[in-house]
C-alpha cells in the first residue's frame, strides 16, 4: 500500500469519526422532540432511502448474498444500528455526558481485544501505546482536567445502557471487517442500516412517534437529517472502507477523534469553553493517533507486496 493512500485512509477515518461527534450535539436537539428509538429510526429511515440507490448505481456487480451473508447483516444491523443506537440516544437523554464520552472512549480497548482474539490481527505496541495517549486525552477533554470526577460516579442503571453501547459498536466493527472480506464498504453499510431500521421500528413504534412528529422543532428535523446524511451515509462508508483497508484495531485507534470534535463543535454551537485542558487532551489524542497509526517505510513496502 503507497504512502500516499495510506494517508488518504488515515484522512477518510479522521473525517468520519470526527463527524460522529457531532451527533452528540444533533442528539441533544432531536431528543427534546423524539424519544431514543424513534430519533434512531427515522435517522436509519432516512439514510437507507439515501442508500439504496447509491448501492444500485455504483455496485451493479455485487455479489449475490447467501442465507449466511444475510445473517451476518442481520447481526450488523442489530448490534451497530439497532442496540447501539438505542443505548447511545438513551445515554443522551438520561446520562451525564462525561460519563457517556468516558464510556464510549473505551471503545477502542476492546475493539483491538477483539481483533486480536477473533481477526487474529497483529496488535503492536505502538498501537497500545497510542490508544493509552489518546484515552488519555479523551479523559482529560471530558472531564475539564478534573480526573478526579470520575471517582465520583456512582453505579446506575443507565451505565449497563453505556455498556451496552461500548459493547456493540464493537461487535459491529469486528463483525464488519468479516463481511468486508466480500463486500464493498457501500454494500456492507446498506444493508447493514436496511436490517438496523427493520429492528428500530417495533422499539419506535411503543414510543407513539406520531404524537411527536406534529410538534417537532425545525432543529429536532434538521438534527436527524443531518445524521442521517452526513453522520450515518458517508462516514458509516468511509469508516467501514478504512477497516477494509487497515484492519479494525488500527481503524479503531480514530474513534478517539470523535469525543475531540464533539467537545470542538460544542465550543462553536452550543457556546461552552473550549479549556487548556482541552487543548491538553486534543494534543494527547493527536499524538496517539498518530503513534498508533505510523508505519515505517520498509513496513509500507511491505504492506505493498501483500495488498
Amino acid at each position: 500500500m503507497e504512502r500516499k493512500k495510506l494517508w488518504l485512509i488515515y484522512g477518510m477515518l479522521t473525517l468520519a469519526t470526527a463527524t460522529w461527534g457531532s451527533a452528540f450535539i444533533a442528539g441533544k436537539f432531536a431528543i427534546e422532540s423524539f424519544e431514543p428509538a424513534t430519533i434512531a429510526f427515522l435517522r436509519f429511515l432516512g439514510a437507507a432511502i439515501l442508500l439504496f440507490p447509491i448501492m444500485w448505481f455504483f455496485e451493479k456487480n455485487r455479489p449475490k448474498p447467501t442465507i449466511k451473508d444475510w445473517g451476518m447483516f442481520a447481526l450488523l444491523g442489530l448490534t451497530g444500528i439497532a442496540i447501539y443506537n438505542i443505548c447511545f440516544f438513551l445515554a443522551s437523554k438520561h446520562a451525564p455526558v462525561i460519563k457517556s464520552s468516558l464510556f464510549i472512549a473505551a471503545n477502542p480497548m476492546l475493539i483491538v481485544l477483539l481483533s486480536g482474539l477473533f481477526l487474529k490481527e497483529v496488535i503492536t505496541k505502538k498501537q497500545i501505546i497510542g490508544l493509552f495517549l489518546a484515552l488519555t486525552g479523551v479523559v482529560l477533554i471530558v472531564t475539564e482536567g478534573n480526573t478526579g470526577v470520575i471517582t465520583q460516579f456512582q453505579f446506575e442503571m443507565i451505565d449497563l445502557v453505556l455498556l451496552g453501547a461500548v459493547i456493540t459498536w464493537a461487535l459491529y466493527s469486528v463483525l464488519g471487517r468479516v463481511v468486508l472480506k466480500k463486500y464493498s464498504p457501500i454494500v456492507s453499510t446498506t444493508y447493514a442500516v436496511a436490517f438496523g431500521t427493520v429492528f428500530l421500528l417495533p422499539f419506535s413504534l411503543v414510543e407513539q412517534p406520531w404524537n411527536a412528529i406534529g410538534t417537532a422543532t425545525p432543529a429536532a428535523w434538521l438534527s436527524i437529517a443531518h445524521m442521517s446524511v452526513l453522520v450515518t451515509v458517508v462516514s458509516f462508508i468511509l469508516y467501514y472502507y478504512g477497516i477494509q483497508q487497515i484492519g479494525a484495531a488500527r481503524a479503531s485507534i480514530f474513534i478517539n477523534v470523535m469525543p475531540l470534535s464533539a467537545v470542538i463543535m460544542a465550543t462553536i454551537f452550543l457556546g461552552e469553553t473550549f479549556t487548556a485542558s482541552s487543548m491538553i487532551g486534543a494534543l494527547f489524542v493527536l499524538s496517539g493517533v498518530y503513534v498508533g497509526t505510523y508505519v515505517h517505510k520498509k513496513r509500507i513496502k511491505r504492506l505493498r507486496h501483500a495488498s
